[in-house]
């Protein structure tokens, strides 16, 4: 089995629209989105290799030094499956995108450490 990282993704603004609903709204729609995420992993626990998390804040490192920054990444895990196709399939109809204001997962296949 083969190893891929999924990467939840969502425009920074969309979450900053997200608490702009009212509180009830948002109530409603994280309690829906927790289920949905609950039942995803549910089904998909024997392939789910490290249940990874929400990203908070971002600090970029550089050759000049650290500064603060905001992207896109949301939120991580990691899966196995036995193709690329295989852990993308995982992640179709996500309650990151279709019921959060997240916008896609990238999947990508975690390669060996070269000479390793």
């Amino acid at each position: 089995m083969k190893h891929f990282l999924a990467i939840f993704t969502g425009a920074p603004t969309a979450m900053d629209e997200f608490r702009k609903l009212p509180a009830d709204e948002q109530a409603r729609r994280g309690e829906a989105g927790v289920k949905a995420w609950h039942d995803w992993v549910d089904k998909h626990g024997a392939s789910i290799v490290g249940m990874g998390g929400p990203l908070g804040k971002t600090k970029r490192v550089s050759r000049t030094g650290v500064v603060d920054i905001r992207n896109a990444m949301s939120a991580y895990t990691v899966v196995q499956a036995e193709s690329h196709e295989a852990a993308a399939k995982m992640f179709e109809q996500h309650p990151h995108f279709m019921v959060f204001p997240g916008d896609g997962v990238e999947v990508m296949e975690v390669l060996p450490v070269p000479g390793r």
